[in-house]
């Protein structure tokens, strides 16, 4: 089982220096592309995306989030931190599993 990131030039690059790949992504389309190329990959387990990169494609990143089927959609912040209003990793870990943490 492979990851895959998908985000900004900071995330792709990070990542990729421990051996991730992945795809830099500015705009709609080619979030959109990146992550459908992800999907069709039977390797790839787990997909890791920027949150300002899964706002742009929030209905499909939905349809995958806490589903139990791969790939495992993982959103994490870029180098700018977290959206707000969005849960944190903690509180998604809660919420998912329904003990406090």
């Amino acid at each position: 089982m492979k990851y895959f990131i998908i985000g900004d030039e900071d995330a792709v690059l990070g990542f990729g220096m421990v051996g991730v790949q992945g795809r830099t992504v500015k705009n709609f389309k080619e979030a959109e592309t990146a992550f459908n190329h992800a999907l069709e990959n039977e390797d790839i387990g787990i997909i890791i995306i920027t949150e300002k990169i899964a706002q742009l494609i929030r209905p499909t990143v939905d349809r995958f989030l806490f589903t139990e089927r791969f790939p495992l959609i993982i959103e994490i912040p870029d180098r700018t931190g977290p959206v707000s209003g969005r849960m944190g990793i903690r509180e998604m870990a809660n919420t998912a599993i329904g003990i406090k943490l």
